[in-house]
């Protein structure tokens, strides 16, 4: 798995396959020239805020990836010519290649950014994605903590979670060790965080406030630089 900054993840699948995440790759974090470079197979929208659907359609374009996304999205790709566009629903589970992505719960917005006007974008989503070995990886998207992480995890018991961490737009540190508790993974990454100063959670507080035993589990990642998990 490579991060490349705020949101964005590139999964590398045992059988070959790659998922793109988020993948708004300008943001100041991600290498330059990422967009331009970057393989996908599938990409998994969460929601329609700029700093998460991003370049979703140039790379849709160049790589004619599948783009999974909550229907109303999927929509709206359509009429930008983005026929890949899959729309599903909180709930439900795509089968493509070796891998099953289940769409569910976030709490947030995702107006959807249409040339300078907001569009309904549906609602935001997080993704369980498990891969054909059985590995497991829970992207939250942009959240605050809720009481239904215990249902996502008692579910699809993710081996990884990739939870945002800064504060302000989503939950921070503090709220993030909590879903974790719900949660309980083999490994914990932080997103969302350091993009801007505002956002200013970071893995080591995230560290701070977890239990003694799940300290060890947080993987703080560098943009750019992949980690392999299994």
């Amino acid at each position: 798995m490579t991060w490349f900054g705020h949101s964005a993840f590139h999964l590398q699948a045992p059988g070959g396959k790659s998922v793109l995440i988020d993948p708004w790759l300008d943001n100041p974090a991600a290498p330059r020239g990422t967009k331009e470079t970057i393989s996908a197979n599938v990409i998994l929208i969460t929601h329609g805020h700029s700093d998460h659907f991003g370049n979703a359609i140039q790379i849709a374009q160049r790589t004619n990836a599948q783009v999974i996304s909550i229907y109303e999205i999927s929509q709206y790709l359509h009429t930008q010519g983005i026929d890949t566009a899959q729309g599903m629903n909180k709930g439900g589970t795509v089968e493509i290649y070796d891998l099953k992505v289940t769409m569910v719960d976030a709490r947030h917005s995702s107006g959807l950014d249409a040339g300078g006007a907001i569009v309904s974008g549906g609602e935001p989503a997080g993704y369980v994605i498990e891969f054909g070995n059985g590995y497991t990886v829970y992207h939250a998207g942009d959240t605050s903590v809720f009481g239904d992480m215990k249902i996502i995890a008692d579910l699809y018991r993710p081996s990884l979670v990739i939870l945002p961490i800064g504060g302000l737009f989503t939950m921070g540190p503090r709220e993030a060790a909590y879903a974790c508790k719900l949660l309980k993974p083999k490994r914990i990454v932080g997103m969302h965080y350091g993009t801007f100063p505002a956002l200013s959670g970071t893995p080591s507080a995230l560290k701070s406030c977890l239990p003694t035993a799940m300290k060890k589990n947080v993987v703080e990642m560098v943009p750019g630089q992949a980690v392999s998990f299994g």
